[in-house]
This record gives structure tokens, sequence and C-alpha cells, in this order.
């Protein structure tokens, strides 16, 4: 008897999730590598991509992105189950949520930029709240909140616009997505 196998089709949602997944996980370990002046304050490269892939095809696949980046890269970086793993996932997890309910609201008045900055409150929130709940067991973590505001506002301007100057390119597909060689 011989084990049984179970194949998945793969379609062109998981390609093209697959290639925004891999650039996410790409500006991830890219930023990695950047030094930050306080553990914790980093320009969030990778949620350009997520940006982009929401406002292109809405927030199932932007979760996709956003959830892969954060695992595939907590394991490139070598922080998998790490306090940093749980950090990144709360903030990405209240990202997410933040990003669900501005879908919402009325498009000429809350852009990516708008968007942007919603999501990297979010981000920050989310990472305060789970260090002062498990890491730091006392309310002095909370007194970073006006630099993590800060570095929230300003990277989440700068990243909420760089995703608009993105969105307003027109999309390549690549030939492997049309059929051709």
């Amino acid at each position: 008897m011989t084990p049984s196998t179970i194949e998945l089709p793969v379609t062109v949602d998981d390609y093209r999730i697959a290639r925004y997944a891999a650039a996410a996980i790409a500006l991830t370990v890219a930023e990695a590598a950047l030094p930050s002046p306080l553990p914790g304050i980093k320009p969030g490269l990778a949620n350009i991509i997520v940006l982009v892939v929401l406002a292109r095809y809405g927030w199932r696949d932007a979760a996709w992105v956003s959830l892969l980046r954060v695992v595939a890269g907590s394991l490139v970086i070598g922080q998998f189950l790490a306090p940093g793993f749980f950090l990144a996932l709360a903030g990405a997890v209240c990202s997410l949520a933040v990003l669900a309910l501005a879908q919402h609201l009325p498009p000429r008045l809350f852009g990516p930029v708008s968007a942007s900055v919603l999501a990297a409150f979010a981000h920050i929130s989310g990472q305060l709240v789970l260090a002062r709940l498990w890491l730091v067991p006392h309310n002095g973590v909370f007194y970073l909140l006006p630099l993590f505001a800060t570095a929230a506002l300003v990277f989440g301007s700068i990243n909420g616009l760089v995703a608009a100057r993105l969105l307003a390119a027109p999309v390549a597909v690549p030939a492997v997505l049309k059929g051709g060689s």
C-alpha cells in the first residue's frame, strides 16, 4: 500500500500572493540589517507591499502577504518564536484589523497615506500592549509612546506616499502568469 498524496491546485492568485510575499520578506530582511536608534523603531518598508496588495487585490490577499512576511521573515532572520516574532505578529494582526476597518472609510477622503498612518499606529499599539503584558511588567513602557507615535506618523506617511506612487504606476503582469514563456 502506498501512502496517498494530496495535490493542491496552484492558482494565479497563489503565484501573485507568493510574489508579493517574497518582496515583503526581502524588505523585512533588508530592514533587519539597518541600524536602529531604538529597538522597535523601524521604517516598516514591507508595509508598502501590504498597502499595494490591499488596494489592488483586497484585504484577504493583504492579510496573507502580511502574515507570510512575519512568519517567513522571522525564519530567515532567525527570530521565529522569539519575542521579536511575537511583537511583529501582534503588530501585523492589529494593523490588519485596522486596515479591514479602514476599507469602509470614504475613498475620496482616505487613501494609501491615511491607511498607512492608521496601520502604523495600530502596529505600534499592538506591540506596546504585548510588550506591557508580556515583556515589561510595569507601565514604564508607555513612556516610549511619544517616540513610537512620532515614528509611526513619520514612517506611516512616507510609506503611504511610496505606496500611492506605486499604485499610480501601471501593473506589469509577468509572462509566467500570462501563460507565455
